[in-house]
């Protein structure tokens, strides 16, 4: 099935690839890391560190294990960064190392950056206005907001590689990462840069951060057991659970990256987005805001809903985005919806909140260039509502050609990325 979007598309707008992956999360720090990890089915979770949880009904999270700034960044300048941004400068260092390409390719008008975050800098916001409260405004540091703002992770990368393209960021809570990649894509497909550093960035793991997650009987309570508290579909699933990183890929205009000779991980093909226009926090009943932006994706793609063989959902592991996103999959598939793998990568990371769409974005990639579907884990009691194929607990080998990437956020924010296997 084609459509007339989709033709223009293919007509007038230049090919886009993803050559680069940089992966920072719990389950992992590197890209390699991180997929043998997720490969093997391995649990991110545990006792929150960062800070004394004690009176929190959550006492658990996914956090970064080993995370040292200093091998990214001069210890000058972490003093200045929160650390979402500290995340996001790794994580785009990853991701730029991984496409093995010259920075002389990065260091013009042509190459730009487009990394968001959810929540931004948090834990630098508590820390200051601690300071505020008990020594006054005079002992607030120059650097507070520099430190705090969402388009400063942006900011930071462009002036590391010198990208002088298009910069900016979006704040668009769960989704960010997805509609930073969306939005990177199109501004490649239209001709604006030929490369974008792209995705998503959160350090939400701070006591107030947690604290209001916990307010809004959002999260897993499961503390006897968090490293099964992340529970996609699962019919015993109670909650999300918390997770910290960032999600950067590297995309090319197609040309630009076969000229250098390019490793390509995937091309991306499709993107949609959307809002629930419902309530501030909870996904339309009807699902009627996931089905219309997948929808959007394979139109933007002009393939048909059986083209697909593989989604990396949403999947918060919370009673009712599961069971919701599980009814707008069939909506939009049909009889196909028992034929595609679903699985959920917040089942081993938690869930990282803005960075999350750049997470599995990346993850989405290397599952269709390694041609193996990483398992949604924690899979043991089937709920009547959500009885499509998750990939339970095991890793599985399938032919991929087309893959869909979601995110919803708050707000009703919705984003998919629509990415296949790099035919030239």
């Amino acid at each position: 099935m084609s459509n007339n979007r989709g033709e223009r598309k293919r007509a007038n707008e230049r090919r886009v690839v993803l050559t680069g992956i940089g992966l920072l999360s719990p389950v992992g720090i590197g890209t390699r890391t991180s997929w043998e990890a997720l490969l093997a089915g391995r649990s991110g979770i545990g006792p929150i560190t960062r800070f004394d949880p004690t009176r929190h009904s959550t006492r658990f999270a996914g956090e970064i294990k080993d995370f040292d700034p200093l091998v990214f960044l001069d210890r000058k300048d972490v003093r200045k960064m929160d650390l979402f941004i500290q995340f996001a400068l790794a994580a785009a260092t990853l991701a730029v190392d991984d496409a093995e390409i010259d920075h002389a390719f990065l260091e013009n008008d042509r190459c730009g950056v487009y990394v968001g975050s959810g929540i931004g800098g948090i834990g630098t916001i508590e820390e200051w206005h601690g300071v505020l409260m008990e020594k006054g405004p005079e002992r607030v540091t120059p650097y507070f907001l520099i430190a705090a703002i969402i388009n400063e992770a942006s900011g930071q990368i462009s002036i590391k590689y010198r990208a002088r393209g298009p910069n900016s960021a979006t704040a668009t809570a769960c989704a960010t990462g997805t509609h930073a990649i969306g939005d990177s894509f199109r501004i490649i497909a239209r001709g604006d840069a030929d490369l974008m550093i792209a995705g998503g960035t959160e350090a939400p793991l701070t006591p107030l951060g947690v604290a209001g997650f916990c307010s809004m009987k959002a999260l897993s309570e499961r503390n006897d057991a968090p490293e099964k508290a992340s529970r996609p579909f699962d019919a015993r699933r109670d909650g999300f659970v918390m997770g910290e990183g960032a999600g950067v890929v590297l995309l090319e205009e197609l040309g630009h990256a076969l000229r250098r000779g390019a490793g390509i991980y995937a091309e991306v093909v499709g993107y949609g987005m959307t809002a629930d226009a419902f309530h501030t926090a909870a996904p339309a009943e009807d699902g009627r805001g996931a089905v219309s932006v997948m929808q959007r994706a394979l139109d933007d793609a002009g393939i048909s809903p059986s083209d697909i063989q593989y989604i990396n959902a949403h999947g918060t592991s919370t009673p009712l985005n599961d069971k919701i996103e599980t009814a707008a999959v069939k909506k939009v598939f049909g009889a196909h919806a028992h034929k595609v793998a679903v699985n959920s990568t917040k089942s081993m990371t938690g869930h990282l909140l803005g960075a999350a769409g750049g997470i599995e974005a990346g993850i989405t990639a290397l599952c269709i260039k390694h041609q193996i579907m990483t398992p949604t884990i924690n899979y043991e009691y089937p709920d009547p509502d959500c009885d499509l194929d998750y990939v339970p607990n095991k890793a599985r080998p399938a032919e991929i050609i087309y893959a869909l990437s979601n995110s919803f956020g708050f707000g009703g924010t919705n984003g998919a990325l629509l990415l296949k296997k790099f035919e030239e």
